[in-house]
């Protein structure tokens, strides 16, 4: 007979657990995850590459030996020179080039000697667009342009405020003495000649000695303006002497011209040269872009200015036995 089941005392074993209010769920808390931050990687337990346990550089070695020992050791964010380890490494300094012998013998010359510096001022001068020939004095060296004369004037700060040539070319610009207007153009001028494309010159019609390529041209406005007005200023002028020849007829004598003279002239050719061109547009700026213009021709060899120039040369060769003529007469 099977044993009568006790319901009592199993329902002693079970133990009645409340169901969990709404609220419980809401106040969870997020689980912390452990991450492994970058400081951690070089820990004493991260894993080692194959190169972690490589001896260090000589240099570092040779820096930590010095701070150990209180010593001035070698700079490692400029490496060691040859010749510090030339001087522990004897069979090594047996097979090192003389120079580096020399040198660490002390019986290298100064690298920074005057004839050295004199070198390095002419190729800095054809690196510029001179020639090798240009002359290399103790002022020129180190400097772009030679040093001025000291003591200065004392009103250098307006006789000097300009060049000379543009200071020149801006006075015979200017009409009615408005000198602001002849700035103005002047600046229009040097504006064009430095955007305008290099020129093409003509051999027949030379520029003068010692001019810049015509690629350098345009990266100097001015001296772009100096060669073409120096290129076609006439060497002299032709004076007539009325009676002179007999009979009531001239006589032409050839009269030798100093810069400014020259100058003037080659300038008053250009701008008589310039308004008999035709303008291109319309506006306050094209006196200014027909002077550019006839300048960029002068260079070119195009303008009529070069014709002037011959005529006058012609002429005054043609004349030259009249030099010897004074107001009374020839001389003897």
């Amino acid at each position: 007979m099977s044993p009568r089941l006790n319901l009592f005392g199993a329902s002693r074993s079970l133990v009645i657990r409340a169901r969990p209010s709404i609220t419980s769920h809401q106040s969870w808390i997020l689980p912390v995850v452990s991450r492994r931050g970058f400081a951690d990687e070089k820990g004493p337990n991260a894993p080692k590459g194959p190169n972690e346990n490589a001896l260090g550089h000589v240099s570092e070695e040779a820096a930590d030996m010095s701070n150990i020992m209180g010593e001035t050791g070698p700079d490692l964010g400029q490496g060691t020179p040859v010749q510090d380890i030339l001087k522990r490494d004897k069979e090594g300094r047996g097979k090192a080039p003389e120079v580096i012998k020399e040198e660490m013998d002390g019986n290298k010359a100064d690298s920074t000697s005057f004839a050295n510096l004199l070198s390095l001022g002419q190729l800095e001068s054809i690196a510029a667009g001179g020639h090798g020939t240009d002359p290399v004095t103790v002022d020129t060296v180190g400097h772009k342009y030679a040093l001025p004369d000291l003591p200065l004037p004392k009103n250098a700060n307006f006789k000097y405020r300009y060049d000379p040539i543009v200071a020149q070319v801006t006075n015979l610009l200017m009409k009615d003495g408005k000198l602001s207007v002849a700035q103005r153009n002047m600046s229009f001028i040097l504006n064009h000649l430095r955007t305008a494309p290099p020129p093409v010159p003509n051999p027949v019609r030379p520029l003068l000695p010692g001019a810049p390529p015509p690629t350098h041209l345009p990266l100097n406005p001015i001296g772009y303006l100096t060669v073409a007005i120096d290129s076609v200023a006439p060497l002299l002028r032709i004076r007539s002497q009325r009676g002179a020849a007999g009979g009531g007829a001239a006589l032409q004598i050839p009269v030798p011209l100093g810069l400014r003279q020259r100058r003037r002239q080659a300038v008053q050719w250009i701008l008589d040269a310039a308004n008999k061109r035709k303008s291109r547009g319309s506006g306050k700026n094209q006196f200014a872009l027909r002077v550019a213009d006839e300048i960029i021709n002068v260079v070119e060899g195009k303008s009529s200015v070069w014709e002037k120039r011959q005529l006058v040369h012609k002429t005054g060769t043609s004349a030259r036995a009249n030099l010897n003529y004074k107001p009374g007469g020839f001389r003897r």
